[in-house]
């Protein structure tokens, strides 16, 4: 019954609980299980209210069933009601207890917790019974259909069934087991959880081998082999034996049945049509239906499966039987043997055969791997903690051991302090470098369009998308990327620009969302407006959509540059397509972390939880929203802001034409990312034309891409607004009236901190302008501060403001002095009277040597 979930009827119904109940009563249940149990021996049932944690342990202690009516015992429907899956026998006093030397027989066995922590797909057999005990969590039962009276055996196959992680180990041991009823409720919860029946099918009963095979449990041995006489050394583990032994280049089964001409053609995602091996003995000799499961995570040694009635019971080791297959080749997996001082060869072949995993990558001196969230479906980088790098390794090869007593190797779990090694090493020479994930189609260095999805080792980007929602012209025109521009003016339609260079700068925004993942820095964008309800955080969301096919997360702006580096790490460590922080009450303040992260490509720090420093790249994109606050200080040269301007007193009180704006484009959102796509590709088909504009500083690259595209096609400069904001920086403004005032007082004299505020103290009315200046930068209780103002202006030194800027005066005293000095533009430089003579200079000794003939 090697098969999927979906392929069996026992799935949970969505239909009426309270009816489920109804369908078999505790008496039916129990005699359906119990059906050919002898007189004296019996199943045990156990009964109480309240919660389990809190009852006595004599509660548990139970009481002796039989199905005549003379034995029946009434079980409340409101009370915790267990039944035992083994029968057993009376003690000498006639006593039954749920013990091992009482025990008789086992009748049925039980997986527990499916649905929560044991996955539904894990059922790769249809129950005898499903009962939910808890919402969404179930106990599954199997049938035997011959009892196991066998204890030693039985407490094999169930712990084999706990081996198998598909039930917890119990308190009592193996037969000692209870399982819930069907008529009962779950103490647990408040108010207590009644129990339902999902399914039961009492015709459904299965050989222990039947069970071993469909749910591919492997049954530990019943013994330690007895040690033999050996040779000293010979059967020992040689120095320079391999550690490694590289999985089989092809798999074992395919090869088989092709060679046997058994095999047809691949179904894609690891399956094959095959030709059953038996189909001599189906009616009619029918061939077909039947398929092969290569191994994965629920399907260790692969899985086979023949629609014909006749290979009903047939399962993966009877076709690997049949092929004169072992178990250990049917795997695919290579073997790591672990030895007395060869850890450094064990750890690299550790890590050869995770990388091949195609699984685990490095990511700024982790390991870590790529999930998707369930319930937001959102793709992410996750970091692999050193638990998890034992469960990884356990799944990437096979682990042995050289057991003295068995003479030969036997197969064990990856040693926690090889897991460790591997984990705290430096660098990791073989896994694949994780540069960053790209929800869309994305350019390669070269300009061209990058479409499949998957790991590229090229770039070292991981595309999470589906390539079939993206259609991307190889060579687009500029009709085609004009087309392209109007689909994406259109989605910003109904946003109140205050000026056309704020559409450009949010076309721009939609580029940087696009094409980020090509960038190795590019700018912040800052949605800006005078009052709430503008469509600050509408315009986010749309830059959003563009970048990610997932709605974003906000946060707030972090209050200092401490909370900042430790966001920043923590984010960018998940590759996340946006870092957006939403309506700011103050000012962009240029943290350095975040002035960091906006300039290179990455950022190293420490992170919270891991022992040791990672760096991380910054390929996100980062955008922000507030009313009336903007950059400031460094922020200003990197932060594009966009300003809107309903123009009306109650902005949230407008109508809009497309309500649903976000939900459309997400909804076609491949359309729109191809257009912006289109823009940027039909300009590099173009010959890359550039068009003269101001340039951004460190942002060549953006540039480019983001700005010219636009510019070729007749947008207005999108970086406009930096050079403003550049501008209306207030440390400009406080620096440039220090400056007037400095050298109002001072002309070209340097000046120590104290003497200024000395004289700002003077009730002279040339003096007031110096006091006020110097009252916004460093008063404190009513007093100017002198380290801060030093600070300050220690800070500010160099810096040209209107033509002037300060300068240490030099010197070795003990205190600094401060001078103003006045400094000619470029164009003032140019057109002053000495070089103007220096320049006429020049061409009078050219002519002169032109007419020497020189």
């Amino acid at each position: 019954m090697d098969m999927p979930l979906t392929d069996f009827d026992f799935a949970p119904a969505e239909t009426d609980k309270s009816d489920k109940t109804d369908l078999v009563s505790n008496q039916a249940f129990l005699s359906a299980i119990f059906s050919i149990a002898q007189a004296d021996i019996k199943p045990l049932i156990v009964s109480f209210a309240g919660s389990p944690a809190k009852v006595q342990k004599s509660a548990w202690f139970g009481r002796p069933w039989a199905s005549n009516s003379e034995m029946k015992v009434s079980l409340p429907p409101d009370a915790n009601n267990y039944f035992s899956l083994a029968v057993f026998h009376p003690d000498e006093e006639g006593t039954y207890r749920r013990q091992k030397v009482q025990f008789h027989a086992l009748y049925a066995v039980m997986l527990d917790d499916v649905g929560s922590k044991v996955a539904m797909e894990r059922l790769t057999l249809p129950p005898t019974w499903l009962l939910e005990t808890s919402p969404g969590n179930h106990q599954a039962g199997y049938l035997l259909s011959e009892p196991l009276t066998d204890g030693p055996l039985a407490d094999r196959l169930m712990n084999a069934v706990i081996s198998a992680g598909l039930c917890d180990p119990g308190a009592n041991g193996p037969r000692a087991r209870l399982a819930r009823l069907p008529v009962a409720v779950n103490g647990k919860h408040e108010p207590p959880f009644p129990c339902h029946m999902v399914n039961w099918n009492p015709e459904l009963n299965y050989s222990m081998q039947a069970l071993m095979d469909g749910l591919q449990l492997e049954m530990a041995t019943s013994e330690r082999p007895k040690r033999q006489r050996r040779h000293a050394t010979l059967e020992q583990p040689q120095d320079g034996d391999p550690v490694w032994i590289p999985r089989p280049a092809e798999n074992a089964v395919i090869a088989v049945l092709r060679d046997l001409g058994l095999y047809k053609s691949p179904l894609g995602h690891g399956k094959h049509d095959i030709t059953c091996p038996w189909v001599a003995e189906h009616t009619g000799e029918m061939d077909g239906g039947t398929a092969y499961f290569e191994p994965e995570d629920l399907w260790p040694i692969g899985g086979f499966k023949c629609l014909h009635g006749h290979c009903a019971e047939r399962h993966i080791r009877d076709l690997l039987d049949f092929l004169d297959i072992e178990i250990s080749a049917a795997r695919m997996k290579a073997t790591i043997r672990i030895m007395a001082g060869e850890i450094h060869r064990v750890v690299d072949a550790a890590e050869c055969e995770l990388a091949q995993s195609r699984h685990h990558y490095q990511r700024g001196g982790l390991i870590v791997t790529i999930v998707t969230d369930p319930v937001t479906r959102e793709s992410r980088v996750q970091e692999v903690t050193q638990p998890g790098l034992v469960r990884a390794l356990a799944g990437a090869a096979t682990w042995e051991r050289f057991d003295a007593r068995a003479v030969g190797w036997v197969r064990t779990d990856p040693p926690a302090r090889h897991a460790a090694v591997l984990f705290d090493s430096p660098s990791y020479p073989h896994l694949p470098v994780l540069n960053g994930l790209a929800r869309q189609p994305y350019l390669r260095p070269d300009g061209s369009l990058m479409t499949a999805a998957g790991y590229d080792a090229t770039t070292g980007m991981f595309g999470v998308f589906d390539t079939r929602d993206f259609a991307v012209p190889i060579q687009p025109t500029r009709i085609e990327a004009e087309a392209a521009l109007a689909v994406l003016i259109d989605t910003l339609a109904e946003f109140s620009f205050a000026t056309p260079t704020d559409q450009a700068a949010a076309l721009a925004a939609i580029l940087t969302a696009v094409v980020r993942p090509s960038l190795t820095v590019a700018p912040m964008f800052h949605v800006k407006a005078h009052m709430p309800g503008s469509g600050k955080s509408y315009l986010c969301a749309l830059m959003t959509a563009f970048a990610t096919p997932q709605r974003g997360t906000p946060t707030t702006f972090p209050g200092d540059d401490e909370e900042c580096r430790k966001l920043l790490l923590a984010e960018l460590l998940r590759a996340p397509a946006v870092v957006e922080f939403d309506n700011l009450t103050g000012d962009l303040v240029a943290h350095k972390s975040l002035c960091t992260a906006l300039t290179a490509e990455f950022i190293s720090g420490r992170i919270l939880g891991v022992s040791k420093t990672a760096t991380v790249s910054t390929r996100t994109l980062f955008i922000s929203s507030g009313n009336n606050v903007g950059p400031v200080q460094d922020m200003a040269r990197r932060c594009v802001t966009i300003h809107l301007d309903p123009g009306c007193e109650i902005p949230a009180s407008r109508s809009f034409k497309r309500p649903h704006l976000i939900r459309d484009v997400l909804r076609e959102r491949g359309r729109f990312v191809s257009a912006a796509l289109t823009i940027v590709r039909a300009w590099i088909a173009a010959g890359r034309p550039k068009t003269d504009c101001k340039p951004l500083g460190s942002y060549d690259e953006w540039s480019e891409l983001c700005c010219q595209p636009l510019l070729w096609l007749g947008c207005t400069d999108p970086v406009a607004s930096v050079f403003e904001a550049m501008a209306e920086d207030p440390d400009r403004e406080t620096l440039a009236r220090l400056l007037s005032a400095w050298q109002a007082v001072f002309g070209n004299t340097a000046a120590m901190i104290r003497e200024a505020i000395n004289k700002s103290n003077l009730a002279f009315e040339d003096h007031q302008e110096l006091r006020e200046v110097l009252d916004d930068i460093a008063s404190e209780r009513g007093e100017i501060n002198r380290r801060k103002l030093g600070r300050w202006i220690k800070r500010h030194a160099g810096r040209i403001v209107d033509g002037k800027r300060f300068l240490r005066a030099p010197g070795n005293s003990s205190s600094e002095r401060w001078r103003v000095e006045s400094v000619l533009s470029v164009s003032e430089v140019f057109s002053s009277p000495i070089v103007k003579t220096v320049n006429q200079a020049k061409n009078d000794n050219a002519y002169a040597r032109a007419s020497r003939g020189e």
